[in-house]
């Protein structure tokens, strides 16, 4: 069984309206049988499919069903099904209602307390309120501190664990290049005194 095309049903419609494709081509192109592609042109098979273009996908090009439409026993040849989904669309903040508010400093007393190589820009980053914020509950000076309840946000759906991770990682990855800066840092300083 060859790879069938995106949708094919619609795509074998939108072939037998378009082009001067036989029954047997369409029907191996799209993985249907030849009765059903013959019924798609008497009008009898989808009725109220709406017709694919397999070009704008990209699984066919013009010249393939030129050489095809050319050649009877040539079978069409698929290029491509993978089609390429991107998430590149921005993340948009999503709305924290009134009652759920407070979690954001609960959580970011929580973030201080377990995972306290977080900087104070990662944990407003995650969490979603100011760097001066997180600086204050780190400090105590926070004006509500007294009543903070440490919170884990993952539970409370603020940001996911795999967030939580990348941050931790990143973190680390920062400690570890400024504790080889230190090290340099001294070396070339022993080096110095040594001259």
């Amino acid at each position: 069984m060859s790879k069938a095309p995106l949708m094919p049903m619609a795509t074998a419609v939108w072939l037998v309206e378009n082009t001067t494709l036989t029954f047997k081509q369409i029907a191996k192109f799209c993985n249907l049988h030849e009765v059903e592609i013959q019924g798609i042109a008497d009008g009898e098979v989808a009725r109220g499919i709406k017709a694919y273009n397999p070009i704008i996908s990209g699984q066919l090009s013009r010249e393939e069903i030129e050489l095809s439409s050319k050649d009877k026993s040539r079978h069409l040849l698929i290029r491509n099904t993978d089609i390429e989904i991107s998430n590149t669309e921005k993340k948009t903040k999503k709305y924290i209602p009134l009652s759920k508010r407070q979690d954001k400093p609960d959580s970011a007393l929580w973030l201080i307390r377990q995972h306290n190589i977080l900087k104070d820009s990662q944990i407003a980053k995650l969490v979603g309120i100011t760097k001066n914020s997180v600086t204050s509950i780190r400090n105590k000076s926070y004006w509500n501190y007294n009543n903070l309840n440490p919170k884990d946000p993952v539970a409370l759906n603020l940001f996911s664990q795999k967030d939580l991770v990348e941050a931790l990682e990143k973190a680390e990855r920062r400690i570890k290049r400024e504790k080889k800066e230190k090290e340099k840092a001294k070396s070339s300083k022993v080096i110095s005194n040594i001259e």
